[in-house]
């Protein structure tokens, strides 16, 4: 299974709607509990996110690779979910 790597900012609308629309997913399909998502603020981890290439959040990366940058939606979140999963 592969990492995932989500970058937020903790006042963003668009990054609290990700996150529920992940709580909704995992839900819906259990499987999607098993993916490990790290969640990092880009205030707080300024070294991390300088590092990164993207410029809106949320952003999420699966093993490195950026995958979803932007206004999520539900299908959009589901896919990092299913490349996640991809062997």
């Amino acid at each position: 299974m592969k990492q995932v790597l989500m970058m937020i900012l903790s006042d963003c609308p668009h990054c609290r709607k990700a996150l529920r629309l992940m709580e909704d997913l995992k839900e819906e399909n259990p499987e999607y509990e098993k993916v490990e998502v790290r969640i990092a603020d880009e205030e707080k981890e300024k070294d991390l996110a300088e590092s990164l290439d993207y410029y809106y959040v949320p952003t999420y990366f699966v093993d490195g690779v950026k995958v979803h940058e932007g206004v999520p939606t539900r299908e959009k979140v589901r896919r990092v979910y299913e490349q996640a999963l991809e062997d």
